[in-house]
């Protein structure tokens, strides 16, 4: 590769990166209708064409916001295998993933709202490489059930399902929990407790126990 042409890569990188930045604020905000390519143009400081050049259209662009946030999600297991130890590849998921919606609250909630409405744009993305990712994660907690490292009343889809829902529900439902906690907003120490709750909850609903080694995030 030719340093001209690992320079384009780096801008188209760069670029991607603003574009889909400033769309996760404009869709938040007024939703994928209400979200022009004009409006996410400005706020990305690009002119709109690059914005067709790189991602075709509205929907395309919308597309490929909704799966970076998968991608981002899945990246947190993507390197697991069968002879990690599952306490420290749960603890380290739920608190990774706490950390990560927090940071993307917007993200999520443009997720969430995708799915409420049949995810329509993103049924062959869910039915192609997400179920496989998630059936190929399950298959690994299938098998710890089958040496006995995992309770056997779990249900390997089930869990990973418990574990989106309730690491999201602190973006999805923000305003919900600060209004019944009386909070304007969380903070790490919220995120420290409320990841020490949700790991205590899983592991011991599967039979494990929280070792010391499992505070690393992964």
């Amino acid at each position: 590769m030719t340093s001209g042409t690992s320079g384009a890569g780096a801008i188209r990188t760069r670029n991607q990166s603003r574009i889909l930045d400033a769309a996760e604020g404009v869709f938040a905000a007024h939703g994928y209708r209400g979200g022009s390519l004009s409006t996410i143009a400005q706020e990305a400081g690009l002119p709109r064409a690059n914005l067709l050049y790189y991602f075709k259209s509205k929907r395309g662009l919308y597309v490929a916001l909704l799966e970076r946030t998968m991608m981002r999600w899945n990246q947190l297991l993507e390197e697991i295998n069968v002879d990690d130890d599952p306490a420290q590849v749960l603890t380290s998921f739920i608190r990774a993933k706490l950390a990560l919606v927090r940071r993307h609250p917007q993200a999520s909630r443009l997720f969430a709202a995708e799915v409420l409405q049949g995810a329509p744009m993103l049924q062959v993305y869910l039915r192609g490489p997400v179920r496989d990712w998630v059936n190929a994660r399950a298959a690994i907690l299938t098998r710890w059930i089958e040496r006995g490292q995992v309770d056997a009343r779990v249900d390997p889809h089930a869990l990973i399902f418990l574990i989106w829902s309730t690491t999201q529900h602190y973006a999805d439902y923000e305003a919900q929990v600060l209004a019944l906690t009386g909070r304007d907003a969380l903070d790490d120490d919220d995120e420290r407790r409320i990841g020490d709750f949700l790991c205590h909850m899983v592991l011991a609903g599967c039979g494990l126990t929280e070792s010391e080694h499992t505070t690393d995030t992964l």
